[in-house]
């Protein structure tokens, strides 16, 4: 094969030394460059996902201790520890740092990193923008946190509710620091969410047509026209509406001047309500490789995986409307919601029960990742049935704003979101790094992490039952929330030993755990069929797939597409329903331009907190780094395509 990618019949065999001189080209082309420009310069989606990983666990760190605090302050009545200020700036920086800066983003990385590998691609399908959503959203996660320390934090709870988040009573740039946080973590996952969609509706692998991608791909797709949909209502809402009523004296959530306060509430509840499954589908997308692989048998119901995924979003935007039963909604509007709250159990019922069906007709093996999946069936399962509970508008009304809520609130998201998660850490970790997490140690996290949920937010039902509010700072000793609010904190504790332990998982590994392999779990999925961890350019050759699990087939000699060039970064492009090639395209090189522009957005959103001229500027400054950038992506050749090449089997 040459330098200029001629196709080779399909009776020649490459010689070993042709493919090391082949992979040796083509890590010099696809590599990063050495040094602290190539680290921030770098376009390869593997780092940029590596960096919203390490980041976004720095934020459930940050947040968990948050909530340590919180808890410390809540373990006994009358406490002293934090006072109201100081707690409702703590409270609210937890919620918008789980939510906003871990919960999505992670989610989002798990995507940007593995989607490319599973459909077979050797990058995203728009590496500078991957790498300027990352800039955005570190830019966010700094300003959060030295608010925070300098005690201009965000105070008013992460939903902002006007009118406590409007002008007057919440004085002061707090809320500000919140609105413009949103922006950039809405940035951030709207240019990863456009990555996803475009890298697997035009950059998988000859052969994987749609009813071929893996159910994680599937879900990661779902989820990011989610994303296009729902994001820009809090964006609209958080960066305009309430910006410029506190900015500029809008009257958009004003009464007296014609405004509507439920207004805001409408809005940031049409995407707070689909964030959930934002976060929550992916999270099941993980689950069906886990029980595949440690089942030993192809998932049961792929068709009804995909249609449930498909249902749960549609509906997900239908039910915004369940956290304002409290709020004079007309009865008939909450008769309907009701009605769509409780159907959207169905679909998610659908997946657990076809999960079960593939357990129990395979041969399951009880690994750590296999372990926090039946964790998941185990906790998930209790939030599900308080959501339904909660779909009732009589009992919503007396358990609205309780304890109740947030227990079932948690439940949901670390039983069906963290547990998958973490489930999902244990079985790629080896792709990632190359070693394998340590078992026992596994186990420990395990064990102590699921206890520790349930020891910590069940009391919690039981303290809304009793009436105890939430986002409330203290309670007097005669209420008898006492012994429940320190047995929620002892299970806290436990919480934080079993995250302690995964960390210490996590870095012994790194440095001195077993090496993987390619492929140490046996797995089906094209993920596993290069190196671990995966080299700059993914695969030497694009693989041609045949089935679901193409490393499951009984060929022995699995087919490969050659034809692309080998000297500049060349990525094939296919058709969208039945992945055939279609054309190739000259791939961008590394820029410096994404971060310039990221950082523009930071002087542009957060400077309009201070004073109008900053948007001005910030925005002129972002025009210069777009047109370097348009011209580097010209001069480069980042949207020339040219021929296809046939796909020969070698």
């Amino acid at each position: 094969m040459t330098a200029h990618g001629a196709n080779l019949p399909a009776d020649v065999t490459l010689s070993d030394a042709a493919i090391a001189d082949e992979a040796a080209t083509l890590d010099a082309v696809w590599r990063d460059k050495p040094g602290f420009w190539g680290w921030l310069t770098t376009v390869d989606h593997k780092s940029i996902g590596k960096r919203y990983l390490i980041t976004a666990f720095l934020m459930f760190l940050a947040g968990g201790i948050e909530a340590a605090m919180m808890r410390t302050q809540l373990a006994r009545p009358e406490n002293a520890f934090l006072g109201p200020d100081r707690y409702n700036q703590i409270f609210t920086t937890h919620g918008t740092t789980m939510m906003f800066l871990f919960a999505v983003p992670v989610m989002n990385a798990m995507g940007l990193y593995f989607v490319p590998l599973m459909v077979g691609a050797r990058n995203v399908a728009f590496p500078r923008l991957n790498a300027f959503g990352y800039w955005c959203y570190l830019v966010g996660v700094v300003f959060l946190y030295v608010s925070l320390f300098v005690n201009m934090g965000p105070n008013t709870g992460w939903t902002a509710y006007v009118p406590l988040s409007g002008p007057q009573f919440a004085p002061g740039h707090r809320v500000d620091v919140w609105a413009q946080l949103v922006t950039f973590t809405e940035i951030a996952a709207l240019a990863a969410a456009v990555n996803i969609i475009v890298t697997t509706f035009k950059m998988r692998a000859p052969g994987m047509s749609l009813n071929r991608i893996p159910i994680f791909v599937w879900a990661q797709l779902v989820v990011s026209f989610m994303i296009v949909f729902a994001m820009p209502a809090v964006a609209t809402g958080s960066t305009i509406m309430l910006a410029a009523d506190r900015a500029v004296d809008t009257q958009w959530f004003n009464p007296a001047e014609g405004g509507d306060s439920l207004l805001w509430q409408h809005v940031f509840w049409f995407f707070g309500h689909p964030e959930v499954y934002i976060i929550f589908l992916p999270a099941l997308g993980m689950i069906t490789p886990i029980i595949e692989t440690f089942s030993r048998r192809r998932v049961f119901g792929y068709s009804a995986l995909v249609l449930a995924n498909i249902t749960t979003a549609f509906f997900g935007f239908g039910l915004w409307v369940h956290h304002m039963f409290a709020t004079p909604i007309p009865e008939l509007g909450q008769s309907l919601f009701t009605a769509a709250s409780t159907l959207i159990a169905i679909p998610t019922g659908v997946q657990i029960f076809c999960w079960i069906v593939t357990m129990w007709s395979g041969r399951p093996r009880f690994t750590t990742a296999m372990l926090f999946v039946l964790g998941f069936f185990f906790t998930f399962v209790i939030g599900g049935i308080t959501g339904v509970m909660l779909a009732s508008v009589g009992f919503d009304q007396q358990a609205h704003d309780t304890f109740f809520v947030v227990a079932h609130f948690h439940y949901v998201l670390l039983g069906g979101a963290v547990l998958p998660l973490m489930a999902a850490f244990y079985f790629w970790y080896p792709k990632v790094t190359g070693r394998l997490l340590s078992e026992r140690l596994g186990k420990w996290h395990f064990w102590l992490f699921v206890i520790g949920v349930n020891v910590t937010f069940f009391p919690m039902h039981i303290l809304g039952l009793e009436g105890m509010p939430r986002r409330v700072y203290t309670y007097h000793e005669p209420t008898g929330w006492g012994p429940l609010n320190l047995l929620a904190s002892l299970g806290a504790v436990v919480i934080a030993i079993s995250v302690v332990i995964f960390v210490v998982n996590l870095v012994k590994s790194y440095w001195s755990g077993e090496v993987a392999g390619p492929d140490p779990w046996s797995s089906s999925g094209l993920e596993w069929a290069t190196a671990s961890p995966a080299p700059s350019y993914n695969f030497l050759h694009t693989p041609i797939v045949g089935s679901r699990h193409p490393l499951w087939e009984p060929t022995t000699d699995a087919p490969v597409l050659v034809g692309l060039r080998t000297d500049r970064r060349e990525v094939l492009l296919t058709t969208t329903f039945d992945a055939r090639p279609d054309s190739r395209n000259h791939h961008p090189d590394p820029s410096i331009w994404p971060l310039y522009v990221a950082l523009c957005m930071g002087v542009t959103f957060i400077g309009s907190i201070f004073s109008p001229y900053f948007i001005l500027g910030g925005i002129g400054l972002a025009f210069i780094g777009l047109a370097a950038w348009a011209w580097q992506s010209s001069h480069s050749g980042g949207h020339e395509l040219i021929a296809a090449p046939e796909a020969e089997p070698i």
